[in-house]
């Protein structure tokens, strides 16, 4: 199965550091999956922090989209982030990552601190 990856992932895109959207490019064409709420995610950086305009985040985000298989949030996925949250010592934020990636049947999860 493809590699399930985070908002930090789609972030690089749009990095001032030129070795990253490379790397980052190259890593979403090789095939990955993602789900809805890293678009959100991603959506809501690009644009606060990153002061990107609407024109170009659409544009960012429909490149995101034709690269990615994008799954949509489940109740199910949902309740496995919670059932994490309470036999780990992760965030729940971390945890509804993990039990996406784990939704999607991926065995791998792509973040900056995984």
């Amino acid at each position: 199965m493809a590699p399930f990856v985070d908002t930090n992932i789609p972030l690089d895109l749009i990095s001032p550091d030129a070795a990253k959207p490379q790397r980052a490019q190259a890593m979403l064409a090789g095939g990955v999956v993602t789900r809805v709420q890293v678009l959100n995610a991603f959506a809501n950086v690009a644009r606060h922090k990153h002061s990107l305009d609407w024109q170009a985040l659409q544009q960012v985000l429909g490149g995101i989209a034709v690269l990615c298989d994008v799954r949509h949030l489940r109740l199910a996925s949902h309740q496995q982030g919670l059932a994490l949250v309470s036999s780990s010592q992760r965030s729940v934020c971390d945890a509804m990552v993990a039990a996406a990636a784990l939704d999607a049947g991926c065995d791998t999860l792509m973040r900056e601190d995984f």
